[in-house]
C-alpha cells in the first residue's frame, strides 16, 4: 500500500489550528450594564460601555473547576490551607492591548467556601455608590492608581480583561488564562464649569509681593480644567512662590485665601522646626539627646535599656526602633491604635522595642512625633503652642491658625494644625530662605540644612529619602532632574521646597484616606505644574 505523506502546508495548518485551540482554551468573560444588585431585573450582556455615562458595569465568567483546583496545579506540594493563604485569582486589565493594571487578589477577597466550590463569578466593577466588594475596589485601583482614567481618554477604546491564578510561595508563579473577554469603551468628555478654567487673579497682600514673572498659563488652565472635571479630586488650593513672591494662587471646591486647611501630617514638620529653634535657644542641647532625659522609661511597659538610647534625632527621622509602623495596619504601634487611648505619649513609650538598631532603619511612626511634641512642651517656656506662636508664627506674620490637641491638652504634633494655604507657602519659603524671614534668622542655617538633607533611606523607591520630618524626592522632566524636600499629609497635602529652582509649591487637598491622592499630586506636578513654571 502506498503511503501518502502530508505536505508541509497541511502540517503547518494543523499546528496553527492546534495553537489557536490552545490559545482559545480559556472561558469567555461577559460584560453587563445591568444593576447587579437588582435581583428582579433581567441581566443583559453588552459589547460596549459608555464610560462617564453608564452607571453600571459588571463582568461574569464560569470556570471549569473551582479555583482551588487550579491553585493545586500551580503548587501541588502545598496543602489546601496554604494554597488559600498564598494564592488566588490574578486579573489583568489591558487598554488597546497595553497592560495597565494587574491585580493579585488578596487572600481576604472572597470566602474560602467560594474558592473551593464556586464556578460562576459575577463581579461588579462600576457602580454609582461605594460597594463593599473587592471587584469595585479593583476597578478603582485600575482607574485611579494604575492610570486607567488617563489612557481611557476621550474617544473609543478596547478593554480586555484576563483572569488567571497566582501563587506566592518560595517564588511567584502565575497560571494559565482561565477566562478572557473584551468590551468596547466609549469615553465621553466629563462635564465641567467653564468659568473655573481661567487662571485666578491674585489679590494684593501686605507681606508677600505678587511676582511679575511669566509662566505658561495654558498649562495651569489645563490643570484647572482637570480639577473642574474631577480628574484631580478634592483639590482645595494651589499656591506657588517664585523667589518669595506669589506667582500662582488658585482655590477650588469652595475654598479661598482665608480658608483654614487641615493638612494632616504636614503638621508633623512643624515639630521639627520648633525642635531646631529650641536647640538654637539652648533649651535642648542638640538632637543627639536621648529621651531618658525627659522620662523615667522604667515606669513604662516593655522597658529595656535600648529605650534609653532613643534620641530626639531618631524621632525626627522615624528610626527610633520602637515597634511602630503606620504602614502596617496590624502593627501594635500603628497610629490608629493610639488615637482611642487616653494618653498618647504613654501609648508610645509602652511599646516594645524591635530588633532594629536605633537610628538606622526608617518606619513611619506617628506616635514618635507625639513624644517629640511632648518633649518640646515640657522644655520650652509656656509650652509648645505659646512658644511656636512667639518664635515661628508671629515672625512669619501668621495670625490665622488653629491647633488640634492631644488628650493631655498639648499641641498635636501628629498633624492637623490648620493654616491658610498662603501661610503654608510662607513656611516653605522660610526653608527656601535658609531660615531667614524679613532679615531675621528664625531657624539656623545648620538646622535647615540638616532638615532638608537625606538623613535616612526610605523603602518606597530608589530616590526616596527622609530628613528631619521632611521627605525628599526627585522629579524628572525632559531628562532634567528637579530635587525637592517636602512635607506631606494624608489627603494629598504637600509643601514642596525645590533645591535648585526658585520655587515653593503648596497643594492643599482633602481626599483623606484615598490611596491615589499622593500619586495624583505627583501627576499634577509632573504633567502640569513643573512644565508651567520651569523655563525650558
Amino acid at each position: 500500500m502506498k503511503i501518502i505523506k502530508p505536505s508541509l502546508f497541511i502540517i503547518s495548518l494543523l499546528l496553527l489550528f492546534s495553537f489557536n485551540v490552545s490559545a482559545q482554551n480559556s472561558n469567555p468573560i461577559r460584560f453587563s450594564t445591568s444593576d447587579i444588585k437588582n435581583k428582579t431585573q433581567k441581566r443583559t450582556y453588552v459589547q460596549s460601555f459608555n464610560l462617564n455615562k453608564d452607571a453600571f458595569l459588571s463582568m461574569e465568567f464560569t470556570l471549569n473547576k473551582p479555583l482551588i483546583t487550579y491553585l493545586k496545579e500551580l503548587a501541588p506540594n502545598l496543602s489546601q490551607e496554604e494554597l488559600l493563604k498564598k494564592g488566588s485569582f490574578q486579573f489583568s486589565f489591558f487598554v488597546d492591548n497595553q497592560l495597565i493594571h494587574t491585580e493579585n487578589l488578596h487572600k481576604g477577597a472572597g470566602t474560602n467556601k467560594a474558592k473551593t466550590t464556586q464556578l460562576t463569578y459575577k463581579i461588579p466593577l462600576v457602580y454609582p455608590e461605594r460597594l463593599d466588594f473587592w471587584g469595585w475596589f479593583m476597578w478603582l485601583k485600575f482607574m485611579k492608581m494604575s492610570g486607567g482614567r488617563d489612557v481611557l481618554d476621550e474617544g473609543k477604546h478596547e478593554l480586555t480583561v484576563k483572569v488567571s491564578t497566582y501563587i506566592n510561595d518560595t517564588a511567584f508563579k502565575t497560571g494559565k488564562v482561565l477566562a478572557e473577554g473584551k468590551i468596547d469603551i466609549n469615553v465621553e468628555e466629563l462635564p465641567y464649569d467653564a468659568s473655573l478654567i481661567p487662571v485666578q487673579k491674585i489679590t494684593p497682600m501686605k507681606d508677600l509681593k505678587i511676582s511679575k514673572s511669566n509662566y505658561k498659563k495654558e498649562r495651569i488652565e489645563d490643570l484647572n480644567k482637570k480639577i473642574a472635571q474631577g480628574r484631580f479630586e478634592h483639590i482645595n488650593g494651589i499656591v506657588i512662590l517664585k523667589k518669595g513672591e506669589v506667582l500662582i494662587e488658585e482655590y477650588f471646591n469652595n475654598s479661598n485665601r482665608e480658608s483654614l486647611h487641615d493638612p494632616r501630617s504636614v503638621g508633623k514638620t512643624i515639630a521639627s522646626t520648633i525642635t531646631g529653634i529650641a536647640i538654637d535657644d539652648q533649651l535642648i542641647k542638640n538632637e543627639k539627646v536621648t529621651i531618658d532625659n525627659f522620662y523615667n522609661l522604667k515606669e513604662y511597659k516593655n522597658y529595656t535599656p535600648k529605650k534609653d538610647k532613643v534620641t530626639i534625632e531618631s524621632l525626627l527621622t522615624m528610626s527610633s526602633g520602637f515597634i511602630g509602623d503606620d504602614n502596617d495596619f496590624s502593627n501594635p504601634g500603628n497610629e490608629e491604635f493610639m488615637y482611642p487611648t487616653e494618653n498618647w505619649v504613654k501609648f508610645a513609650l509602652d511599646l516594645p522595642m524591635s530588633n532594629r538598631k536605633v537610628g538606622e532603619e526608617y518606619h513611619y511612626f506617628t506616635a514618635g512625633v507625639v513624644v517629640l511634641g511632648d518633649i518640646l512642651h515640657k522644655t520650652v517656656p509656656n509650652g509648645l503652642v505659646d512658644y511656636a506662636d512667639k518664635n515661628l508664627f508671629s515672625p512669619l506674620g501668621i495670625t490665622s491658625y488653629k491647633w488640634q490637641y492631644t488628650p493631655q491638652k498639648v499641641g498635636n504634633t501628629a498633624g492637623g494644625i490648620r493654616l491658610r494655604a498662603i501661610d503654608f507657602a510662607k513656611y516653605g519659603q522660610l526653608y527656601k530662605n535658609q531660615g531667614v524671614w524679613n532679615g531675621r534668622q528664625i531657624i539656623s542655617k545648620d538646622w535647615v540644612a540638616k532638615s532638608l538633607s537625606k538623613q535616612i533611606k526610605q523603602p518606597y523607591s530608589d530616590d526616596s529619602f527622609y530628613g528631619y520630618l521632611f521627605w525628599n524626592k526627585t522629579y524628572t522632566m525632559k531628562d532634567k532632574k528637579y530635587e525637592t524636600s517636602f512635607c506631606t499629609g494624608n489627603g494629598g497635602n504637600k509643601i514642596f521646597v525645590f533645591k535648585d529652582i526658585p520655587f515653593v509649591v503648596v497643594i492643599t487637598a482633602s481626599g483623606y484616606n484615598l490611596p491615589y491622592m499622593h500619586s495624583d499630586i505627583d501627576k499634577m506636578m509632573q504633567t502640569y505644574i513643573l512644565p508651567a513654571i520651569v523655563n525650558d
